[in-house]
This record gives C-alpha cells, structure tokens and sequence, in this order.
C-alpha cells in the first residue's frame, strides 16, 4: 500500500485517498451503532414537562 495511486495516476504514498475509500464505502460495520433513544428521551421528557407546566399554570388561573 505505501505505492498505491489514485485513479489520476498520481502517487500516493501514505494510501490516504485508498483508506479513505474504504472508511467512506464501509456500511457502518466497523464503526459502533449510535443509539438515537439518548435524545429521543430527553425531547420526550421536556415535551412532558412542559404540558405539565402549561396544565399547572392554567389551573392556577382558571382557580
């Protein structure tokens, strides 16, 4: 790899353009799985307190 070119034909000595390649091509399976329930949580939690909020303020005007 450390005479590898790019389809230009131009040297590339490290194999950047080549490593690139294959970290851009890979489909997610050597990088981890990120969990999207962090942020759902915490968008669900804040909606759920703001109604609670909204409900306290209404009964304490309506009161």
């Amino acid at each position: 790899m450390a005479n590898s070119q790019n389809p230009q034909g131009t040297p590339d000595p490290a194999g950047s353009t080549q490593m690139f390649r294959a970290f851009v091509d890979d489909p997610q399976s050597s990088r981890p799985q990120q969990t999207s329930s962090g942020p759902r949580l915490g968008l669900i939690l804040g909606v759920v307190a703001a109604v609670v909020i909204v409900a306290a303020v209404a009964w304490l005007a309506l009161k």
